[in-house]
């Protein structure tokens, strides 16, 4: 623990909870700027398609938080 030390500790936790932040943002701008309700279409009738597109915004956002923590 102490080879890391507490610099990088705080800026991992701080970079991933801006993260997870944004990821709830881009959630919330996705579910507003679309004619239908995402989460509708995913949990009760079972789009693949859209939730193929959840699931890769899912994985940029998490590239994105890899490399900003990297």
């Amino acid at each position: 623990m102490s080879e890391l030390g507490l610099q990088y500790l705080v800026s991992t936790v701080v970079y991933s909870v801006l993260g997870f932040i944004l990821f709830i943002v881009a959630m919330y701008v996705v579910e507003k700027i679309t004619p239908f309700s995402v989460t509708k279409k995913v949990v009760q009738e079972g789009n693949n398609a859209v939730a193929i597109v959840v699931a890769s915004m899912v994985i940029a956002m998490g590239i994105i938080v890899a490399s900003a923590i990297h």
